[in-house]
């Protein structure tokens, strides 16, 4: 019988990535859901399989989720949808605080129409300023005040609640830069990578120290599919990102380098919030999960560049 599993957020980047992935497994069915706010019809997968179903609708909103998942009768659920973009989350706070009835609604459905496991889609930005190198997934303290970071840890928080109270199961994903085909020029290695094959300005939010780790999409999907089919992280949390930690003007060098490109670095005012001076996740248990070596972001890049993904506008 066939594992029949919902994506929310599922036309982005890392939803639709997993989409595609899940459906290469013919006793998978995928329906994803997205409002296409920010994500593309395009990016849905096209399944060798027909397996794959779109629908168009909106995970906070409870009357287009109901039917769907009474119709359905979904085994497992990926929510994936959310309001992403650093820019954007903070031009947007109230739009960003809704998601909030869209975890609401997920779990709720989830809890009465027999969903076996909710995974979701948490963000490095629980942890806020750093205080702890690695950021390690139960001894850092959440203490983010910006409003995409309170979001999310409201869903683990709710997450855990159901759980409690109704035995509903979860996974959560902390999710520190993944990068990869498919992914919007909104983030920034898509960003920086198209500027250089452009030998436009790539431009920096101040001096550049602020630092990151970029996990290749193969990685992100290898370890959180090898979560689901081998019942690992029932009820956990894992950081999901490397441990190769960057700054900002390391990367744009890096590119500028590998690119061969023309292209100059620009320094703009540092942004007044969100930020974060580091980002270095603990991934032990990352590692557990993908069992090999991380991909290097040299090999990444070259796999976007392969893709034609620069040239997206």
């Amino acid at each position: 019988m066939k594992r029949k599993i919902l994506i929310t957020g599922g036309a982005g980047f890392i939803g639709s990535s997993l989409a595609e992935r899940l459906s290469q497994d013919p006793d998978n069915f995928i329906v994803i859901v997205d409002n296409l706010l920010t994500g593309s019809y395009s990016k849905v997968p096209k399944s060798v399989h027909q397996n794959v179903k779109f629908i168009k609708a909106n995970a906070n909103d409870i009357m287009d989720l109901s039917s769907i998942f009474h119709a359905y009768k979904f085994d497992y659920v990926f929510h994936y949808a959310a309001v992403v973009g650093v820019k954007r989350t903070l031009a947007h706070p109230v739009m960003v605080l809704n998601d909030i009835t869209g975890i609401n609604n997920i779990l709720n459905l989830s809890k009465n129409t027999g969903v076996k496991r909710v995974f979701y889609t948490s963000s490095s930005e629980v942890y806020g300023e750093p205080v702890e190198y690695p950021q390690n997934e139960h001894t850092t303290p959440l203490n983010s005040r910006l409003p995409y970071a309170i979001v999310k840890n409201v869903g683990e928080a709710y997450l855990r609640s159901f759980k409690r109270e109704y035995d509903l199961d979860f996974t959560i994903f902390r999710l520190f830069n993944t990068y990869g085909p498919k992914q919007s020029t909104d983030f920034v290695i898509s960003k920086f990578l198209q500027a250089a094959m452009k030998d436009k300005e790539i431009t920096i939010y101040g001096d550049g120290s602020q630092t990151r780790t970029f996990c290749f999409i193969d990685d992100h999907l290898d370890a959180t599919t090898n979560a689901f089919y081998n019942n690992l992280l029932v009820n956990d949390v894992a950081n999901i990102g490397s441990d190769n930690e960057m700054s900002m003007l390391e990367l744009a060098r890096f590119i500028i380098k590998l690119t061969n490109s023309k292209s100059s670095i620009v320094h703009l005012p540092a942004l007044k919030e969100g930020d974060m001076t580091r980002r270095r996740p603990d991934v032990t248990k990352m590692k557990e999960l993908l069992g090999r070596d991380f991909t290097s972001l040299e090999k990444g890049i070259k796999v976007i560049i392969q893709n034609g993904h620069f040239a997206l506008a």
